[in-house]
């Protein structure tokens, strides 16, 4: 278990396998009886929706379920809208709650459901992809995209409890796996030492399954950290940003076709060789990160890069400080610094 205090709240994020039977009792814990909507995606309702459900039931609480469809496009103010209506129209009060039972798409819905119901309600979150376990699920970002510019509109608003059971792991695709550990290497470059080391030791889709315990543990006591030091991404929390400036950009304009953790894999080796040419970056770094991603077959290239619609894109980035980009860079494994460049400037940049 790890504990995030902050100002306002101190909510714990209980980690472990076997925790899916073990949901009912641990909402239990934290929340009185009272309405909960429970959201999910159609994948993972078919795996898990009717045990959770079943679960809190029999803990006393009152279920709505809300399934959202698979993917990105669910993050929308029509769907958030949609599910907000449907709990007037249920009468939840300020004094119910949400329950996200999904990966990261699920949670950031889910997140802003809660934080503008009624000007703001009650979140737990059980989080069933690598992603959300290793990343989204932790720290209180919620957002949907509006159009083509991703994660525009959002709150920030913390959950009363994170579960995450590695169990749910072994019921994902090799590829939605795979792109979760795309997090994971972020992390562990962030933080250099052990960790780093440790995802020098991956070398497969089994490795990450055997080793996610730890994988996951390690990513959420780092980010964990993070968050309690910067709460509203004011100054350090920008870090955990690396790879991700390019990384949303390309993940928009692939409409579909590139998942968060693949954009972000390829996000991070662009910008790492972008920054070696410059002797920002250590010589080296982008072959160890390249290595790390291509040996468990995640991409670390796109020809979406550098083109016009791409440059368009990083003027909506969140990240934005006036006509300047923040960008994240490694200047040692384990050392990120924010490099700040002007947005007519990044062309050449990537011309290097």
């Amino acid at each position: 278990m790890i504990t995030v205090t902050l100002p306002s709240k101190t909510y714990n994020i209980e980690i472990k396998p076997g925790l899916h039977d073990e949901i009912g009792s641990l909402v239990e814990s934290v929340w009185n009886k009272r309405k909960v909507v429970l959201i999910s995606d159609k994948q993972v309702a078919d795996f898990y929706l009717d045990n959770v459900a079943t679960q809190l039931k029999r803990s006393g609480f009152e279920i709505l379920i809300e399934i959202v469809p698979e993917g990105e496009n669910s993050k929308s103010l029509a769907m958030v809208g949609k599910i907000i209506s449907d709990m007037a129209a249920a009468d939840f009060t300020r004094k119910d709650g949400v329950v996200a039972l999904g990966g990261g798409v699920v949670g950031d819905l889910s997140g802003l459901v809660a934080s503008l119901y009624m000007r703001g309600i009650s979140f737990i979150q059980i989080a069933t992809s690598l992603t959300a376990m290793v990343d989204s699920s932790v720290g209180g970002k919620t957002a949907v995209d509006l159009g083509e510019v991703k994660n525009i509109i959002g709150t920030f608003h913390q959950p009363d409890l994170v579960i995450i059971d590695p169990d749910f792991l072994k019921t994902l695709s090799q590829r939605n796996l795979i792109e979760g550990y795309g997090e994971v290497v972020k992390c562990s470059a962030l933080v250099g030492e052990e960790f780093f080391k440790l995802t020098g030791n991956i070398h497969s889709s089994e490795d990450v399954l055997k080793q996610a315990p730890e994988l996951i543990n390690r990513s959420i006591a780092f980010k964990a950290n993070v968050v309690m030091k910067d709460e509203k991404e004011q100054n350090l929390r920008r870090i955990l940003n690396f790879g991700h400036t390019f990384g949303h950009a390309i993940e928009l304009m692939a409409h579909g076709n590139l998942m968060h953790g693949e954009a972000v894999a390829i996000g991070m080796v662009q910008i790492s060789k972008n920054f070696e040419d410059m002797n920002l970056t250590e010589k080296g770094i982008t072959k160890k990160l390249s290595t790390r991603l291509t040996e468990v077959g995640l991409p670390t290239d796109s020809s979406l890069i550098g083109t016009t619609e791409f440059f368009e894109h990083l003027k909506n980035d969140k990240k934005n400080d006036g006509k300047n980009l923040n960008l994240v860079v490694l200047s040692k494994i384990g050392k990120p610094i924010i490099v700040k460049e002007s947005l007519k400037d990044v062309p050449e940049l990537l011309n290097n």
